[in-house]
């Protein structure tokens, strides 16, 4: 792993209204790292995420990926930044309810430009990986919870991103097919040199991560606390 933090913010706030949700974050991510994003209901975990994934505006502070500041770039830049780096993986997966399954995966090469063909053959292939083709024509409303998860982690490997996203990825799902995703993330995230920021309430979902964070009232109240892997 390389100790070079890939993505990095400090003094980051955020405002809603007249509540300030993140009161001043610092957090790094270096490459290749899992790191976990703990906390009480409140905290500003989804915020904090959302923040460093350029998905919502920071009050201020600054969020450098790659040496570029999120926070100094314009929407469009921001948007194409997500979709040739990041990758994206929700509580409910967040898949197009009226697209099949292998066009849900597609869609983001689409978007980035990618020519149909390709597109649909790495899509196939990731579909393959995750030993979830046999559902690649079925419409999202059709799957189970751990089937939803496993569409969406291929959509978000499939655009072969830097930086993996997630968002309480097992929160909708029981134990038994929480760790069944947790672990496919995991190891396909290893096997393909990813970094993972995940945000979690579950301490079983946070011993995946190399190192966690403890952020509470919106600022960071522990950082790299013990795995227990």
């Amino acid at each position: 792993m390389n100790d070079t933090p890939i993505l990095e913010a400090h003094g980051v706030q955020k405002k809603f209204d007249t509540s300030l949700i993140l009161r001043g974050v610092d957090i790094s991510l270096k490459e290749g790292e899992v790191l976990a994003i703990m906390g009480p209901s409140g905290s500003g975990k989804s915020t904090l995420l959302h923040c460093l994934a350029g998905i919502i505006d920071s009050t201020s502070g600054s969020i450098v990926y790659n040496g570029r500041d999120l926070t100094t770039l314009n929407q469009t830049d921001r948007t194409k930044l997500r979709r040739t780096d990041f990758g994206f993986i929700f509580q409910f997966g967040e898949l197009v309810p009226e697209l099949p399954i292998l066009d849900n995966v597609a869609l983001p090469l689409l978007l980035r430009g990618v020519k149909k063909k390709e597109a649909y053959s790495t899509s196939k292939e990731w579909l393959d990986k995750i030993d979830i083709s046999s559902i690649s024509k079925a419409l999202p409303h059709t799957l189970s919870g751990g089937e939803t998860q496993r569409a969406a982690i291929a959509r978000a490997m499939a655009n072969n991103p830097k930086v993996i996203f997630a968002d309480e990825p097992t929160g909708s799902l029981d134990s038994i097919n929480a760790t069944k995703v947790m672990r496919l993330f995991v190891e396909l995230a290893d096997q393909y040199k990813k970094s993972i920021i995940f945000v979690t309430h579950s301490t079983e979902m946070a011993k995946y991560a190399k190192r966690i964070v403890m952020l509470q009232d919106g600022l960071i109240v522990n950082d790299n606390m013990p795995s227990q892997t």
